[in-house]
């Protein structure tokens, strides 16, 4: 019984270092990313380029093209029909 027991143990210890090897890394490695890509002065920094963008195309005479307008219409008026 002893023995079943160590090799139990011996089998969930190894079990245990090749996950935390494998995937354990892989997940770290993913939240560190995500954590990275949502940090405060990541988010600032999105705003602004936004802000930026916003001000640029309100300076111009026209912000989209007139096929574009035409299909955001159709678009628009579609989702009006579906809502009623």
């Amino acid at each position: 019984m002893k023995i079943f027991f160590y090799k139990t143990l011996f089998a969930g210890l190894v079990f245990f270092i090749v996950f935390k090897i494998t995937i354990g890394s892989l997940l770290n490695e993913f939240e560190r990313k995500m954590t990275d890509s949502l940090s405060k002065e990541k988010i600032e920094f999105v705003k602004e380029e936004v802000r930026e963008q916003i001000n640029q195309a309100l300076k111009k005479e026209k912000i989209i093209k007139k096929n574009d307008a035409e299909l955001i219409k159709k678009f628009l008026n579609k989702i009006k029909i579906e809502l009623e």
